[in-house]
């Protein structure tokens, strides 16, 4: 039984999901700005890439703490409405995203748990489940290839660059459509568990 103020948390996940675009843009701004920077040394290009990359952190923190309180949220939904269903505490459901190494593969099955465990039962079989792998996919991709392009490319292959960002562009779209669908299963889940009260003033069905 959910809990009577248990709600979809579609603030934290419209502020999430400007973040995730707003950072996504930053970053391409940023690595522009620095292979510009590796191929032309200057002074007014050093303190321009450093500018840009300062904003990019901003960015991109905001994201990340906006992303994981969302996410917090929907696990807590995601136990009221299934309990047992999701794997871990809550505490490691923020670690996981955090933890160097771990955050290359927990998250993904933290993100199944949640959005299996929050709509109503049989409704969008599988479907789901591609958006979060092609999402995580997309992410790695583009991790993997921004360390290619940095440790041996040295940042200033174009094509690295340019396939890294589009596929972090790719990772961004991804995100904010599954934070969507994982938002859109909550509500349709908690308005089918939970009762709907009676009217004040009026008898309640015998």
């Amino acid at each position: 039984m959910t809990g009577s103020t248990a709600q979809a948390p579609w603030c934290l996940a419209r502020s999430a999901q400007f973040a995730v675009a707003a950072a996504a843009g930053a970053e391409w701004v940023r690595a522009l700005k620095v292979r510009a920077h590796l191929l032309h040394p200057a002074a007014s290009t050093a303190a321009e890439a450093a500018r840009v990359s300062m904003i990019y952190v901003y960015v991109m923190t905001v994201a990340v703490v906006l992303f994981l309180v969302w996410f917090d949220r929907c696990r807590r939904n995601a136990e009221r409405l299934s309990p047992g269903a999701v794997r871990g505490s809550a505490t490691w459901a923020v670690l996981a995203w955090l933890i160097p190494g771990i955050n290359f593969w927990a998250p993904r099955g933290l993100l199944l748990d949640v959005r299996r465990a929050s709509g109503p039962a049989g409704a969008d079989p599988g479907h789901g489940d591609l958006l979060v792998s092609a999402s995580w996919a997309a992410w790695l991709g583009h991790a993997v290839l921004s360390l290619v392009g940095t440790q041996v490319a040295g940042g200033t292959s174009l094509p690295l660059l340019v396939a890294a960002q589009a596929l972090d562009v790719a990772a961004a779209a991804l995100a904010v459509t599954l934070i969507e669908h994982i938002t859109k299963r909550q509500a349709a889940g908690l308005r089918t568990a939970e009762p709907v009260p009676a009217p004040e003033g009026l008898p309640h069905a015998s």
